[in-house]
């Protein structure tokens, strides 16, 4: 018989999975019904603060993590913390986006950097003070904020594509409300080195997302990473938050939740 392993928790992550529902606001319910237990998400951009909660609550599933208001993204905006002249816009997006997590109770968001074409030191000064900003504010909420390094090749402009640079400025800014988040898809792109960089990097880490590569898709497909040492690491670490599946499902999302039940887990 399979042993059932229960460290590990999973959350769907609604912006790539479930696309079988136009509407976000909608796959709150197809999570459920599918067996989560919680959810993450991109900001929920066009739905007003009442319909995301009435989904959410109607659905009686928890919200691990929201991902800040990102502004225009016809315009390809995603964030403003290292944004020199946006300040007020990162202002408004982190109040915009804690009016959200409320209302969900959801205590993880995501903070988005930008996209910057050429870096100076005027991107990783404003970058620091919005940080403080935003785990001053993070604080008086009991919200834990997060950073994400993304890699180069999926977004070339994106300013936060180190992990090294992301636990330097955790460091620095010292602040309980602020930590790393690590999606295994981004760290593999960017630099490899997974097991050393999960071991040096724990101590910061407050949330996890994974994907295959180079695909995005189902961590059981054929790729660079071998999922079932990943997750006996993140075991041996002891890490017991929720885990975003943060990936482009190959066909139906529930048929490709099959890999949940063959590693040993279940939702």
């Amino acid at each position: 018989m399979r042993r059932v392993r229960m460290a590990l928790k999973f959350a769907s992550n609604l912006s790539f999975m479930f696309q079988e529902a136009p509407l976000l606001i909608d796959r709150y319910q197809l999570a459920k019904d599918a067996g989560f237990k919680a959810v993450e998400s991109g900001f929920p951009l066009g739905f007003t603060v009442q319909q995301v909660a009435e989904a959410k609550h109607n659905a009686n599933i928890h919200q691990a993590l929201i991902n800040v208001y990102t502004g225009d993204t016809t315009k390809g905006e995603l964030g403003f913390a290292a944004i020199p002249g946006k300040e007020k816009e990162f202002e408004n997006s982190i109040e915009r986006t804690i009016e959200y997590a409320k209302a969900l109770d959801c205590k993880k968001i995501h903070v988005m950097a930008g996209k910057v074409e050429e870096r100076t030191s005027a991107n990783d000064t404003v970058y620091e003070k919005n940080l403080r900003y935003a785990a001053s504010r993070f604080a008086s909420e009991n919200i834990v904020g997060l950073i994400e390094p993304i890699n180069s090749i999926t977004i070339p402009t994106y300013y936060m594509n180190s992990f090294q640079k992301a636990v330097e400025i955790i460091q620095k800014i010292n602040s309980p409300n602020l930590k790393l988040l690590i999606d295994i898809f981004h760290l593999q792109l960017s630099t490899g080195k997974i097991s050393h960089t999960i071991e040096r990097c724990f101590p910061y880490i407050g949330h996890f997302q994974i994907a295959q590569v180079p695909d995005r898709s189902e961590p059981d497909t054929i790729g660079e990473i071998d999922y079932r040492y990943i997750f006996s690491l993140l075991e041996k670490h002891g890490y017991t938050d929720y885990i975003g599946l943060e990936y482009k499902p190959r066909s139906g999302t529930v048929e490709g939740l099959k890999w949940i039940n063959q590693f040993g887990f279940s939702l």
